[in-house]
């Protein structure tokens, strides 16, 4: 019987090797034949490890493959594409690693949100999944040196690209006068509770104070002396949910301060004009989408498939610009109709009637 397995399974494997030698290649699909994470087109990596942070958080650990170059600044942002039931979503986190990694790797935290569709589904990643990478991105980040006096302001998942400043400046023994003002519902909800608290007790500089929502109640940002006397004098970085960032600025303003504060957002409201919805055509690659008048055209190119340009997602970089060939569409944020022959954000952007980009 082994032997008449043998005989029937060799025709198989000859049809096999004629199909493989007899099929276009191109260099990448060569590339992937030999590593999965090896590509000449787009940045890779892999999942090795999955770590819980709280019941909704965990930290991805990602091996990058060829084209990493480790070079990025804390506090930058990465976009990580994953594959679910056949289509890639992405998504940009902040890195919460340190830029030199000396494990060869990288990592990003991140939070399941009830809203969220990827989000959940990259916490339960399993270790040994391949994921597609965007190069880093963004300049919420620290000067070299870093200022004397320091003030950070976080909320939530706010605090994974101020990490990334604390870890880099824990490892090159660059900890100035820091205060570190972070806020969660409850202990539970608090992002590296115990590594924070170790930075605390091993950097006399370093001042981190603990604000529990659920107990406390909301910071009240201008009265922000009570908690940081001396906060006007301090260069401030701070990132979490749009209500404190926008009191931020607020307060910071009424100071006399302004450019001593530096923000990072996660989200961009879209509260503008919609569009009128249409069919949406992607030159390039020949596909088309129809779409509401409420989804963006990165979101509608990337559920048909096409592999879009991104950054922040949010409006600010400019990564996902691209020409408007035919029609028209609608920017969100304000409800500006753009035209044939513009340069739109697809990132904020919807169809406002049927439409041709050149991507």
């Amino acid at each position: 019987m082994p032997q008449q397995e043998r005989i029937e399974t060799r025709p198989a494997r000859m049809r096999r090797a004629v199909r493989w030698l007899t099929t276009p290649l191109l260099p990448d699909d060569y590339l992937r034949l030999l590593n999965p994470l090896w590509s000449s087109r787009e940045l890779r990596g892999r999942v090795v490890q999955v770590i819980p942070e709280t019941e909704t958080a965990a930290t991805l650990v990602i091996k990058p493959g060829w084209g990493w170059t480790f070079d990025h600044k804390a506090g930058q942002y990465v976009g990580i594409g994953a594959e679910v039931d056949g289509r890639w979503h992405w998504r940009s986190y902040s890195l919460t690693s340190t830029p030199t990694d000396e494990a060869g790797v990288i990592s990003i935290t991140v939070k399941a949100m009830a809203e969220g569709f990827l989000s959940g589904h990259l916490t339960e990643l399993a270790a040994g999944t391949v994921v597609r990478l965007a190069a880093p991105a963004g300049d919420f980040t620290l000067p070299d040196p870093p200022p004397a006096k320091i003030l950070f302001l976080t909320a939530g998942s706010g605090l994974t690209p101020v990490m990334a400043m604390l870890r880099t400046l824990h490892r090159r023994d660059e900890l100035t006068d820091i205060v570190l003002v972070h806020s969660a519902p409850t202990e539970h909800d608090v992002l590296f509770r115990a590594e924070l608290r170790s930075l605390a007790e091993q950097h006399p500089e370093l001042t981190y104070v603990e604000r529990l929502t659920d107990r406390e109640g909301m910071l009240a940002l201008d009265r922000l002396a009570d908690v940081v006397p001396d906060w006007t004098d301090r260069e401030a970085w701070a990132c979490g949910p749009p209500a404190m960032l926008d009191a931020a600025e607020k307060a910071y303003a009424a100071a006399g301060v302004p450019e001593k504060l530096h923000l990072e957002r996660f989200s961009v409201d879209l509260a503008g004009a919609g569009g009128e919805g249409g069919t949406v055509t992607f030159e390039r690659t020949g596909r088309t989408a129809e779409v509401d008048g409420a989804t963006t055209l990165l979101e509608a190119g990337e559920a048909a498939g096409v592999q879009m340009p991104f950054g922040c997602r949010m409006g600010i970089c400019q990564s996902c610009v691209v020409p408007l060939l035919k029609g028209s569409v609608r920017d969100l944020r304000n409800g500006t109709d753009h035209q044939e022959g513009d340069r739109i954000q697809t990132c904020v952007s919807a169809a406002a009637g049927d439409c041709v980009l050149e991507v």
